[in-house]
């Protein structure tokens, strides 16, 4: 094996990760090996990165030169097999597909579907606004499969700001998502799963507090540690909940033309009377659709994951709009087929309502398959932000710890402990679910910044190879359209939005401290910390560092 522990388990980091960027700190003083740092076993690591915009090596660790405890690199390695350490290439076309659609269909066309209809006021403006939100999606992951196959990095918009803006609006990204977006959305995952689950125990009352976060808690590590074993364990848990998802939407979605064929129209008489002519209440409207249909990015998190990307990306994402798509405006037919518009917006759980009404005895299956939809969305919002987080390591923007695999079972244990660490910290927070309001500005700013990276490559760089085009409308149009989405929140909901917006900036001096200024002007005390935090990682997780796959 290419990179792997020396055989006393000391804390020695393989090295040739950053030949260009150990050169220049070696020429500064800061990449020497000196007896502090041989005592130590690390001789590159530093707060955040040695030098975050260094390139990748240009050779493979095998032709490195340097010298591990006295002896050439390469010398320990002659008797070990020729294995490249990085993540390995194990999620298929279905898995993809399943991570998209199972990301995307969450709990909301479960429980509450009704943010498009609040603004809306009518049955039939609500559907067109339905079939726009998934159009305009379509779109959105169309472009990204375009960046998907030119930019062959996991990390989605992260990895793309990063290519097309450089590294200080990419690094203000990462810490938004660090520091907000995935803990908190895993958070409300958690605990809406757990309060589905524990439901019927307590049918003529609301769940105890700590039952729902212990349960939450649990699901979370459960899941890390899936994820944590192998790939596959999470892939596999990942298409069973999405299959049991979908099966459940489709019982609903029979049963709502079953009624439908029975006679029941009555709801459909006047589809577009009392339909709003407010823009901004439609606008309102758009936004909670487009809110429902978010996800459609996550296969772009796993990029070098995928089997043969430049097919299985843009093919997953091809399969798996029109089925989400299609999915929720039939969901919502069968609804407003049973219930009529005071009964949907008087439920907190329309799916539930609606089973009362059609499921008779079987209705409790579907509070079972809210739960599912949570536990499987869970899972891919754990794969996803775990792969955010160890891009974000390797380039430079995160410690070096974070973007470590086990030696072994090639996948991204640090950076899967960190994010569940995230998770949990923030499922103590009680009003977890106010933190989600801050990131909506956020969330669509650097969605709309990535594309526009696309379009700004495509001037930049015009002849880099692009296994898939896409007309250059297609971005121009979302970009256009995300100026509106951001300004929906700054208008209906200005303070969560400001609120947002200082959460961004306040990742600007952690960047110039952290990775802009030289590592010798920082504290002593940061450097050593974590370096003891990546020789207690390696040791206690089994990992190393990985190397950057060439052949991309």
């Amino acid at each position: 094996m290419i990179c792997q522990l020396p055989a006393v388990f000391g804390c020695s980091v393989p090295i040739g990760r950053r030949d260009a960027a150990q050169t220049a700190d070696t020429d500064s003083g800061l990449g020497t090996i000196n007896d502090e740092h041989q005592k130590v076993g690390i001789d590159h690591i530093l707060p955040f990165s040695s030098s975050p915009h260094a390139p990748w090596p240009t050779s493979r660790m095998e032709n490195h030169t340097s010298r591990i405890n006295g002896q050439p690199a390469g010398a320990t390695e002659a008797s070990q097999p020729k294995e490249s350490m990085q993540l390995k290439k194990e999620i298929s076309l279905i898995n993809g597909i399943s991570l998209i659609v199972g990301n995307m269909i969450g709990s909301g066309i479960f429980v509450s579907p009704k943010g498009v209809l609040i603004y809306s006021t009518s049955y039939g403006l609500s559907l067109v606004i339905w079939t726009i939100g998934g159009i305009f999606s379509v779109i959105g992951a169309l472009c990204y499969a375009e960046l998907g196959t030119t930019i062959t990095k996991s990390g989605a918009s992260y990895a793309y700001i990063l290519e097309s803006f450089g590294g200080f609006v990419a690094f203000i990204r990462l810490w938004t998502s660090l520091l907000i977006i995935e803990p908190t959305s895993q958070a409300v995952i958690a605990i809406t799963f757990a309060n589905y689950l524990v439901q019927p125990l307590f049918p003529s009352c609301e769940p105890p507090y700590s039952a729902s976060r212990l349960l939450a808690a649990a699901c979370i590590c459960l899941l890390t540690f899936i994820n944590a074993a192998y790939v596959k364990w999470g892939t596999r848990v990942q298409d069973i909940f999405t299959y049991a998802k979908v099966l459940a939407l489709i019982v609903i979605i029979i049963a709502g033309v079953v009624k439908l064929c029975q006679g029941y129209t009555q709801n459909f008489d006047g589809f577009f009377e009392g339909s709003s002519r407010d823009p901004g209440g439609i606008a309102l409207a758009l936004y909670s659709a487009l809110f429902s249909y978010s996800g459609w990015d996550t296969l772009n998190f796993v990029t070098e994951e995928i089997k043969n990307p430049e097919r299985n990306l843009p093919l997953a994402i091809a399969v798996s709009m029109p089925i989400v798509t299609i999915i929720y405006i039939l969901t919502n037919v069968a609804y407003y087929a049973v219930l009529d518009m005071s009964s949907i917006l008087a439920s907190d759980a329309v799916a539930v309502t609606f089973a009362d009404h059609t499921l008779g005895v079987m209705s409790w299956t579907i509070p079972i398959a809210v739960a599912l939809s949570c536990y499987g969305g869970l899972n891919a919002s754990i794969i996803a932000a775990s792969r955010l987080f160890f891009v974000g390591s390797r380039e430079g923007h995160l410690p070096d710890a974070l973007s470590m695999i086990h030696v072994h079972r090639f996948t991204p244990v640090p950076a899967l402990l960190f994010n569940c660490a995230m998770a949990l910290i923030y499922l103590a927070v009680e009003d977890v679910f106010q933190l989600i309001n801050y990131y909506s500005f956020s969330y669509w700013f650097f969605v709309g910044l990535s594309i526009a990276g696309q379009i700004y490559l495509r001037w930049k760089e015009p002849d880099r190879p692009r296994p898939l085009k896409l007309p250059l409308v297609y971005p121009v149009i979302f970009c256009l359209c995300t100026v509106f989405l951001v300004a929906v929140p700054l208008y209906s909901d200005t303070l969560n939005s400001l609120i947002g917006i200082a959460i961004a900036v306040s990742g600007v001096p952690v960047y110039f401290l952290g990775i802009h200024l030289p590592e010798s002007k920082r504290p002593p005390f940061i450097t050593k910390l974590l370096r003891s935090i990546t020789c207690f990682t390696q040791f206690t997780c089994f990992c190393v560092l990985t190397e950057m796959d060439l052949t991309e």
